[in-house]
């Protein structure tokens, strides 16, 4: 939010500077994110000064120039060249000096005035005209000031040019009372006040108000009073619709908003005046002379001020007249009832609408106005008569209207101060310093809130109804530490902490381990959003689209869901990268995934929804880029579970031990599942389906791996790490072929190897697989190489001929598996 200094001060009288207000606003919650200065004319007029023509001669060489000798109040002439038509000895003029800056009105680029030789005649400066100056347009000839003015008098002063401030507030949500000019003079004031600063704070008096005559009202109803509890308005005529004055210009300006008109102008003004958002239409507009505050049915099309045909929801609160809508309540007005260049009588509304109303409106057709950023955190309803007759105040004043109506003023149900209980001794132990009371009642009373009773140490307080975010002892208590600082609270000398145990594995350590695990074998980390699209589970049944979790109030289409999986934040991260041409991806995620079980909500007491923590992996294009000797190889469905190995086995787990059992999901073409001990799946992984990469238009091949992170600690929970030397003696390796049926795979031999020899069988490990026509039907050759070894002596042949044979026996046994 933008603040002028300037216009600040217009509501607060303090000795502070432009840095120390700067600071305060800072120190008490008013973070200032940008202090940078304002100039109203560029330049700042600097190096110029009026000066008095003392004489006026016709140049010797050029029958349009004049020579003069200027007065610029140091009692020496100047000489200076002028082509101005109307220059003239006794005049008072404005001149700029040697080195003075000069922005003309419309230009970009400025010029530096110099000492120069016009036809032959030195010239020491230059008499201005207002566009050469930025004080105007005109170009007729210089600019002559009244004869009083005295020479010497900087331009700057003339011109009652005064340097302002431009305080860029980042404001939080909660700060709804700071949303004005007035609103951060008035924190401000509390500060001042509670540390014995003199100030005065001003609000311009309205007392002036009245009704001119009866010519012309225009009725009002209101039919929904929760959505606006409180709605004002009045009726003025004879209004002519003009630029706005300049110091009007000026102050909206200043905070980047562009004058349109002089009645427009001065709603924007008390806008960021009091906070209190108005809105004019034109009487003559108002069919029936009635406005009526309602909704409208489901679907009603409404063009907006932008030129927007946008259909209404039967949850819009729309302001209007006896044949439709005119503007929606508190968000945007309607293309045909706003002022235009032709209005002569206006309504001007003031009211309170219903945050939640207005926030939902909003969101709902994507509209976000100064009116509705104030309106959907809170305004302060006893605002709402000020600023209406504050506006017609100053209506009349600029735009010679008079008022012809009653104030109408509906307000059926008073919203009440907030009124709660709290206590001194809670205030110091929330704080955790003992503030003398004295000073919290003094912060307390400068804040506006009144102690209503007191009784046994406890304080029955009242806040004020602008202090939207003060309903309760902890707020009212954040309040009195940020006026009273919170560099006054010290840091204590001793730190008192409760130990707890923490339980193993360490989740952060091994998250870590992981991620340093994939980096350093390729693979880049993504992160992305929990909420995702709610099409890309229709008619999916790996993941249904009635177990997602349905966001109550999504932000757009695109995330109106939780995620049940990371595939698709993974494949919307491949296409990013595809689109680019960066086909040859390595990528992982952490991150959790969410359902929702009909099921139980039905049955009740059982929570219907589950959370788990996944990690995601996916690989596409070539497992690693040509070089002069080494070709490009594109990666594999091998390449993914050779990844997968090197992960688990720095958390203890041999992927080798896992029961894997063929996975049918429509989102894989072919994929596996991997169990542990016959519990919950830790992970599944194949390559991803056409009909999935279709949806993102990735051509190429994705493998893709999905594992459920906390089963993986469950798994790791007991693991250690065991220490031995190095073997004394020699491994022995032998390898065997055998003939088996395509239905055995190789981890049902592995398991078979290891169950048959658990003493000196070290590794098993697949070095050739043959399928062909040599072979009989519905059989495959299977090439082992097993690694023997004895930690306590020498293995023997007749050792290793028994070891083998044992093997190949239970091969024979257990897989049907021949000896070729």
């Amino acid at each position: 939010m933008k603040i002028s200094l300037n216009w600040l001060k217009a509501y607060i009288k303090t000795n502070l500077n432009a840095e120390q207000i700067s600071r305060t606003l800072t120190q008490i919650g008013l973070e200032v994110e940008g202090f940078e200065k304002a100039e109203s004319i560029r330049g700042g007029l600097a190096g110029l000064v009026v000066g008095e023509v003392l004489t006026c001669d016709k140049h010797p060489d050029a029958d349009k120039l004049h020579v003069t000798t200027v007065d610029l109040g140091d009692g020496q002439p100047t000489q200076i060249v002028c082509g101005a038509p109307n220059v003239a000895a006794g005049q008072k003029v404005v001149v700029a000096t040697i080195n003075a800056m000069l922005y003309p009105t419309g230009e970009e680029n400025g010029f530096k005035i110099k000492k120069s030789k016009i036809r032959g005649v030195e010239s020491f400066g230059m008499l201005c005209a207002e566009d050469e100056i930025g004080v105007g347009t005109s170009h007729e000839g210089i600019i002559v000031l009244p004869a009083d003015v005295k020479a010497g008098t900087p331009a700057k002063e003339y011109f009652q040019l005064e340097d302002d401030y431009l305080l860029e507030i980042g404001l939080t949500p909660n700060r709804a009372d700071a949303m004005s000019h007035y609103g951060v003079a008035r924190d401000l004031a509390v500060y001042l006040k509670a540390n014995d600063i003199p100030h005065e704070l001003i609000l311009p008096a309205v007392d002036a108000f009245g009704r001119d005559n009866d010519s012309k009202t225009i009725a009002v109803e209101v039919a929904d009073s929760e959505a606006a509890p409180r709605y004002m308005g009045v009726t003025m005529t004879g209004i002519k619709i003009a630029p706005s004055p300049d110091w009007l210009q000026q102050r909206l300006r200043a905070i980047g908003i562009n004058p349109k008109n002089n009645v427009v102008d001065i709603t924007n003004f008390i806008l960021h005046e009091t906070g209190q958002p108005l809105h004019a239409f034109d009487a003559a507009k108002i069919k029936g002379d009635k406005i009526v505050v309602r909704t409208c049915p489901e679907g009603t099309p409404f063009v907006t001020l932008d030129g927007v045909e946008r259909k209404l929801s039967a949850e819009d609160l729309m302001i209007c007249n006896a044949e439709g809508p005119m503007c929606i309540a508190g968000v945007f007005g309607g293309l045909d009832s706003g002022v235009s260049d032709s209005t002569t009588e206006v309504f001007i509304e003031s009211a309170y609408f219903n945050p939640v109303w207005i926030r939902k409106t909003a969101k709902r057709h994507g509209l976000s106005t100064d009116a509705s950023f104030r309106y959907e955190r809170g305004i302060d309803p006893d605002m709402t008569p000020y600023a209406l007759r504050r506006a017609a105040l100053l209506i009349r004043e600029l735009a010679g209207g008079v008022v012809t109506s009653a104030v109408t003023d509906i307000y059926p149900v008073r919203i009440e101060p907030f009124r709660f209980e709290v206590s001194y001794d809670r205030i110091v132990r929330l704080i955790g310093k003992a503030i003398p009371e004295t000073t919290v009642r003094k912060i307390i009373d400068a804040l506006g809130v009144t102690i209503e009773s007191e009784r046994d140490g406890a304080w029955q307080v009242c806040v004020p109804p602008y202090r939207v975010d003060v309903r309760r002892e902890a707020d009212l208590v954040e309040d009195i530490l940020r006026i009273y600082g919170y560099d006054n609270v010290e840091i204590p000398m001793h730190v008192n902490s409760t130990l707890s145990y923490a339980p193993k594995p360490n989740r952060d350590k091994l998250i870590n381990m992981l991620s340093d695990t994939l980096s350093a074998n390729g693979f880049l980390e993504i992160m992305s959003n929990s909420l995702t699209k709610a099409a890309y589970y229709e008619n999916l049944s790996a993941y249904k689209a009635e177990n997602c979790v349905q966001i109550l109030n999504p932000l757009s289409n695109d995330l109106s869901v939780m995620r049940q999986t990371l595939l698709f934040n993974a494949m919307e991260a491949i296409q990013l990268n595809v689109n680019r041409r960066n086909g040859d991806l390595k990528i992982y995620e952490f991150g959790n995934c969410y359902s929702y079980d009909p099921a139980k909500a039905e049955e009740g007491g059982l929570a219907p929804y589950s959370q788990r923590a996944m990690v995601s992996m996916a690989i596409t294009g070539a497992d690693h880029a040509a070089s002069w000797n080494v070709q490009s190889q594109p990666s594999t469905f091998y390449t993914l579970r050779s990844a997968a190995e090197k992960v688990l086995k720095k958390f203890g787990v041999d992927l080798n031990d896992a029961t894997t059992e063929p996975l049918d999901s429509d989102l894989y073409a072919e994929a596996v599942r991997c169990k542990f001990n016959g519990r919950q799946p830790l992970l599944e992984m194949g390559v991803v389906s056409r009909k999935i990469r279709n949806l993102f238009d990735v051509k190429a091949d994705v493998y893709y791996l999905e594992l459920n992170f906390d089963a993986l600690v469950k798994l790791t929970r007991n693991h250690t790490v065991t220490v031995s030397e190095l073997p004394k003696y020699p491994e022995v390796k032998r390898d065997l072929a055998l003939l088996v049926d395509k239905s055995v795979n190789f981890a049902q031999l592995r398991r078979i190897a290891f169950a048959t020899e658990k003493k000196l069988l070290k590794s098993v490990s697949l070095f050739d697989v043959y399928e062909g026509d040599k072979l009989p039907e519905g059989k495959k050759s299977y090439a082992l190489s097993f690694v023997l070894e004895d930690r306590e002596k020498t293995l023997t042949d007749q050792v290793i001929d028994r070891t083998m044979g044992n093997l190949i026996r239970e091969f024979e046994r257990q897989a049907g598996a021949q000896i070729r």
